[in-house]
């Protein structure tokens, strides 16, 4: 697989700018202890998650466009300055049109193009190396990704399994090209195996089986997961796919300054750290405050730890995900602000 690495561009494409949103409404474990059979202690042993924020009113593109602007305000940048926006998600608005035109009119990027981009919960990875190849090739000098889910959209609450783990947030990355060597995206490896479709889907609303009264009744519009096949599959490809960036790019655990993991579950993500052979201190992590934001997990602790000062210019992030598809993959980063 070719890397970024392995042909001369005119440009790295380097993060500049990050920002997020979260909704105000808290769903505690403590909560969910009184609609389902489960425990606050059985939630936080297998998970981590404490609580997670759901958005009450109004759709996806509110969570993207509150990201958005989060980051041109932070970054003192107008809308119409965006030449391209990336939609990480699997909660559209609608089927079309996409999440990214919606947004595009909500936040006022006149200038700006966009697309969808669905990978589930590896969305954001996905969708943050296609966008740096048109910075990296000059296409574009100024590149929105966000990645944004309302997950309690297609979260069936009386699956005692799975309405535990997902929350709506999103959050936001701009891209700007670079001539130095020194900061941007590095290096990436992404993959994917439909085998995998079995056990992490949504069945209902598509072209396979449009919606009908039966798809409703049997529940075929929630999200499904087979959480102990999914769980390990995904213990290893997370880990797996991390340390390769990091031997082909002659690192060590020693040479990372952060693991950006997608927050789905605190066992996967220690079991990454692990196979690193990093320290837990080196390892970013919020999953117990928000649960699973799926496409917005990564680009939400970007914005959270610069926000608080953790994350500083010069520092060496691997940034790791695993998601239905199967999908999974890591980014190489060289932090530039």
């Amino acid at each position: 697989m070719m890397s970024t690495n392995d042909q001369k561009r005119p440009f790295r494409a380097a993060i500049t700018g990050v920002g997020h949103f979260v909704p105000e409404y808290r769903l505690t474990n403590s909560e969910l202890e009184k609609t389902v059979d489960t425990t606050d202690e059985w939630i936080r042993t297998r998970t981590g998650i404490v609580e997670r924020r759901i958005l009450k009113n109004g759709a996806t593109s509110d969570l993207a466009s509150g990201a958005i602007n989060d980051l041109l305000k932070k970054k003192n940048m107008s809308a119409s300055e965006i030449d391209l926006i990336v939609v990480a998600t699997i909660t559209p608005d609608m089927f079309f049109p996409s999440t990214a035109c919606v947004v595009q009119e909500k936040i006022g990027a006149k200038n700006a193009w966009g697309f969808d981009l669905s990978a589930a919960c590896s969305g954001f990875i996905f969708s943050l190396v296609t966008a740096a190849q048109f910075v990296e090739n000059g296409s574009y000098k100024k590149v929105i990704v966000v990645g944004a889910d309302k997950m309690s959209a297609i979260t069936d609450y009386t699956d005692r399994a799975n309405c535990i783990l997902f929350g709506d947030a999103g959050a936001a990355v701009l891209l700007e090209p670079t001539e130095s060597d020194e900061y941007g995206i590095l290096d990436h490896i992404v993959r994917c195996d439909g085998a995998g479709g079995s056990t992490l889907n949504i069945l209902g609303g598509g072209s396979l089986n449009p919606a009908t009264h039966e798809t409703v009744d049997r529940k075929m519009h929630y999200l499904y997961q087979d959480g102990k096949a999914v769980f390990k599959v995904a213990v290893v490809g997370m880990a797996d796919v991390s340390y390769e960036i990091m031997k082909r790019n002659n690192l060590t655990g020693r040479d990372v300054d952060w693991l950006v993991p997608h927050q789905a579950n605190k066992r996967i993500i220690d079991a990454t750290a692990n196979r690193m052979e990093l320290d837990s201190s080196k390892v970013m992590l919020n999953i117990d405050r928000y649960g699973n934001t799926t496409a917005a997990t990564i680009p939400l602790c970007l914005s959270e730890y610069y926000q608080n000062g953790k994350l500083k210019k010069g520092q060496t992030l691997v940034l790791s995900a695993f998601g239905a598809g199967y999908t999974w993959g890591a980014i190489l980063v060289k932090w530039a602000i």
